[in-house]
């Protein structure tokens, strides 16, 4: 019966996907057809699809997104990139460096890679251009940097590994063998997330520094200008606070990361409308516009993929892929390969957030059984995703870059290849290295 499953679902599943159709409706058709299978009753996937959006840690989905909305539409976007552009100085490379700092900033307040992409380069591809980068190269930068949205605090894709993984306890087998598993929840996600996020910022930079030497791309000739960092500080200082707000409040146990992307909302609001008093009527309903069809997509797909996931583990599909892996080796690190190769090739493939939900059930007890904590493997999988966002064919953020500095996806994902591979290596040392998400969180009390 097992294998009929598997069939029906991943064969009908591929199939709709090769023929193009959207991964929703993919996802539904090819449940709804094994349910057909099964002799289930159709309204138990009405049921199920809509517990899954039901979980109050999902309230903070539209509300990042709506922050990060905002935030452009505010003007923050912007005054955090001057900050970020003010400190490049005649460092060799430093436009691009600029670049990945600005995405880190941006990131810490949106949670997305696209919108953090966008917002970032609708800003600093033309000024990397004008000041004589080459445009496969400031795309490829920006693109790449736009992942760091995702793996920065706080990260929609960790809110979702958060809520599926809520579900599923540590197998008794598992706790018997490695001893008791830590408990998973967003905060504690989030601040795993954090050192991680760094190194990758970290990798970046040095692989900006290598090319940007080889390529000629030197930095301003008048060098670093203490007052005009003071001023850029000065002038964004309003747009600086936004993170260690959310960041600080999430951290200190203060607020929930639900009751964060509530005060993000209301912090950029004020900032906004009050202090830089560019957030207008107009902005304000586009913003709205924006965060309803983001939203609406995501749920829609959490809808299905939480459905086809469901289907998985009640016909015990993870664990016997579990076994299987397992069967092949036990070493931890060969598994970690093989989880991070994996991950990497569905990624270029697939939506970060459908592949969280599918996958989630099938790998979290793989982890498990290799006695990896489930923190350490949400900060992992969430990382070595991010990845997808700067390769095709998916790739949206090269889209986003493609459209912005008006060059082919081709050019842009050659450019990308440097950082990709830097990116991989970084997420590799991640994942051999616990201590680098765990360190943290144990500091912090969790």
């Amino acid at each position: 019966m097992g294998s009929e499953i598997v069939l029906i679902l991943f064969g009908a599943f591929l199939l709709l996907l090769f023929i193009g159709a959207p991964i929703t409706v993919a996802l539904g058709v090819s449940t709804l057809l094994t349910f057909i299978y099964l002799d289930e009753n159709p309204i138990k996937f009405v049921q199920i699809a809509f517990t899954s959006v039901g979980s109050f840690p999902l309230m903070a989905l539209p509300a990042f997104i709506l922050a990060g909305a905002l935030m452009e539409a505010s003007g923050l976007s912007r005054r955090l990139i001057n900050v970020a552009e003010s400190f490049a100085g005649p460092f060799t490379g430093g436009m691009s460096a600029a670049t990945v700092f600005a995405c880190l900033f941006f990131g810490a307040i949106s949670g997305s890679g696209p919108a953090t992409t966008a917002a970032v380069g609708m800003l600093m591809i033309p000024a990397m251009i004008e000041r004589g980068y080459g445009r496969s190269y400031s795309s490829a930068i920006t693109a790449s940097s736009g992942g760091l949205g995702i793996v920065i605090p706080p990260s929609i894709p960790l809110i979702i590994f958060g809520i599926a993984a809520l579900g599923m306890p540590a197998p008794p087998d598992a706790v018997a063998e490695h001893g008791q598993f830590q408990t998973v929840s967003i905060p504690k996600l989030f601040i795993a997330g954090f050192m991680p996020a760094f190194l990758i910022a970290g990798s970046l930079l040095v692989m900006n520094y290598i090319l940007a030497r080889k390529n000629g791309y030197k930095g301003s000739a008048e060098g670093w200008s203490a007052r005009e960092i003071w001023c850029e500080m000065y002038r964004g200082f309003w747009a600086l606070m936004a993170p260690v707000v959310i960041l600080g409040g999430i951290y200190s146990g203060f607020f929930t990361p639900t009751e964060a992307a509530i005060v993000a909302i209301f912090y950029t609001l004020v900032v906004g409308a009050f202090i830089y008093r560019e957030l207008t009527w107009e902005k304000l309903f586009t913003s709205l516009e924006t965060t309803t069809w983001l939203t609406g997509r995501v749920l829609l797909i959490m809808f299905t993929a939480t459905v086809f996931g469901r289907l998985l583990v009640e016909n015990q599909i993870p664990a016997v892929i579990a076994d299987g892996m397992l069967s092949i080796t036990d070493n931890i690190y060969v598994i970690w390969t093989l989880v991070i190769f994996f991950l990497l090739f569905v990624g270029m493939f697939m939506e970060t957030l459908a592949t969280i939900l599918i996958l989630v059930p099938v790998m979290l007890p793989v982890a498990y059984s290799m006695g990896i904590d489930p923190i350490h493997f949400g900060v992992v999988m969430v990382c070595t995703l991010g990845i997808g966002f700067q390769t095709p064919p998916l790739g949206e953020n090269l889209f986003i870059a493609s459209g912005i500095s008006n060059i082919s996806i081709e050019r842009i994902s050659v450019a990308a290849l440097p950082f990709a591979f830097i990116n991989t290596v970084a997420i590799f040392i991640i994942a051999f290295f616990p201590e680098i998400a765990l360190w943290l969180p144990r500091v912090m009390g969790y």
